[in-house]
């Protein structure tokens, strides 16, 4: 009997194991279409569009000079000003912009050339290089005259000669041109008397187009970055300048020494500024320039600095900076 009642007992036991598991079974819903119970398990969230952020960015329309405006001011005596160190990456350009453009607003009259095959100075005032038909290649190469090239009016009283691609192969196509020194210089002279200051952006390099430049121009103006080996190939430069000077142009001096991209608050930068300081003399202007971001984005969108923000730091150096230039005569 003993071992009938544990029989009975178990089957009992998994009798009411299989009545506990049917009514789960059963409890679960059947589900005929999954898409109705994602739905009712998750709601879905329709987000907004991103707001469209405008575009800032300039685009000059090329004219030509015959277009330009009429010239409210008698203009004194030109001063031609070369912008040049061998060193890339030294502020060059963006002086070169800048301070034309500063100037330019405080009522002068200001070509700029641009002698460097990037063409950042171009591209820096709103040109589009690729819309551009002649630049100053064909008036180094092919003799056409600045006022054929001349895009005017790219800021108030600033005129620009832009450069393409094409100047790239200038410096080898120079090689077996006559009196190919002189050839900027040419090309300048006409220009003379019609603006109060011709700035040549050169590259950085001490090429042949260099050597145009230095030809051309009445004093060099000397950009520096607050950084180490800022002096790094200002001897060459200044080799290349005496040379210069006593064989093709008597009267080329340095106008100004610029300390770029300083930051007065690292001990480097200080110590940069005091040694060319120390170096130069009296020639370093007052006026440093310092490292914003806003200097750095307002060649992306075609605009000086003056333009593109005003009341910044790096605006308000650069008024400076034409302040000392007026100044110095």
């Amino acid at each position: 009997m003993g071992w009938f009642d544990s029989l009975k007992r178990e089957r009992k036991e998994a009798q009411a194991v299989t009545e506990v598991k049917e009514p789960i079974i059963e409890s679960v819903p059947a589900v005929d279409n999954k898409e109705e119970a994602v739905e009712e398990e998750y709601q879905v969230i329709e987000r907004e569009p991103a707001p469209q952020i405008e575009d800032q960015s300039r685009t000059v329309p090329v004219k030509t000079y015959a277009e330009k405006k009429a010239v409210t001011h008698v203009v004194g005596q030109t001063k031609v000003i070369a912008i040049i160190n061998q060193k890339g990456g030294v502020g060059k350009s963006t002086t070169a912009i800048n301070l034309s453009a500063a100037l330019g607003e405080m009522g002068k009259q200001v070509l700029l050339i641009d002698l460097d095959p990037q063409g950042n100075s171009s591209s820096g005032l709103g040109v589009e290089k690729n819309r551009v038909s002649r630049c100053i290649y064909d008036a180094l190469l092919n003799d056409i005259p600045l006022t054929d090239i001349i895009i005017p009016d790219v800021s108030k009283g600033l005129d620009v000669v832009p450069a393409t691609i094409n100047l790239a192969g200038a410096e080898v196509e120079l090689v077996s041109e006559m009196a190919r020194e002189n050839r900027l210089k040419d090309a300048i002279g006409p220009m003379r008397g019609r603006y109060d200051y011709i700035f040549i952006d050169c590259p950085p390099s001490l090429g042949l187009l260099t050597i145009n430049a230095l030809v051309a121009a009445d004093k060099l103006l000397i950009p520096i970055q607050c950084e180490f080996y800022a002096l790094e190939g200002v001897t060459k430069l200044l080799d290349s300048m005496k040379r210069v000077k006593s064989r093709l142009n008597p009267s080329l001096d340095i106008y100004g020494v610029l300390l770029t991209m300083s930051d007065n608050r690292t001990t480097l930068s200080r110590q940069v500024s005091d040694e060319v300081r120390r170096y130069f003399g009296k020639i370093v202007f007052e006026t440093s320039i310092p490292r914003t971001v806003k200097l750095s984005e307002a060649p992306s969108f075609g605009q000086p600095i003056t333009q593109y923000d005003p009341t910044g730091k790096g605006a308000q150096s650069y008024i400076d900076l034409a302040k000392e230039v007026i100044s110095r005569g």
